[in-house]
């Protein structure tokens, strides 16, 4: 896992791979926003989904601390080793809107953590026990660590899934 030195750091690999994912979006059409293909496992829906989900979840966790609610991670109903349910409640979430809509929103919410992440300084965000949400599980992580696998992590690898849609695609309308 990539390590930073400050949030600069961390906030500039944020909107380099978010921006490199979501512009591979560009060349998808809106009818085949829910078209599976064999060999990847979701759909570019669900993959906008998906990453809306966990940003969402992060700024939740943390505006739920704050207001002094209890947090629960991952959340409500959910357990960590069954996550199935919890993606298939992000895809439902977001099943009506459009693929230009999914990323108008994907773009919004970027914009949200970033001013989120911000906020901290990097004490806060590098030093351990900040948060409850963050410390609640037994890897105790800073913050940044669960900002950097709930973002740039998945960014990179779903970006990778996109491109090989496209492809398989392509190939198929051939």
């Amino acid at each position: 896992m990539q390590e930073y030195k400050n949030k600069e750091e961390l906030i500039a690999e944020i909107e380099k791979t978010a921006h490199l994912f979501i512009t591979e979006f560009d060349s998808v059409e809106e009818g085949d926003q829910d078209k599976i293909l064999e060999g990847v496992d979701r759909s570019p829906a669900q993959m906008i989904a998906y990453q809306l989900g966990w940003m969402n979840l992060l700024l939740g966790w943390d505006r739920d601390e704050l207001a002094g609610k209890e947090v629960v991670t991952p959340a409500l109903n959910y357990k960590w080793n069954k996550l199935g349910g919890l993606y298939e409640n992000f895809y439902k979430q977001y099943e009506a809107c459009t693929l230009s809509e999914l990323k108008s929103l994907y773009r919004e919410c970027v914009a949200e953590l970033i001013l989120w992440l911000d906020s901290f300084s990097d004490e806060d965000l590098f030093g351990q026990d900040v948060r409850k949400w963050a410390s609640s599980t037994p890897s105790k992580w800073p913050i940044w660590k669960w900002i950097h696998i709930n973002t740039v992590a998945p960014f990179q690898t779903f970006r990778s899934k996109i491109r090989k849609w496209k492809k398989l695609n392509r190939a198929a309308i051939q």
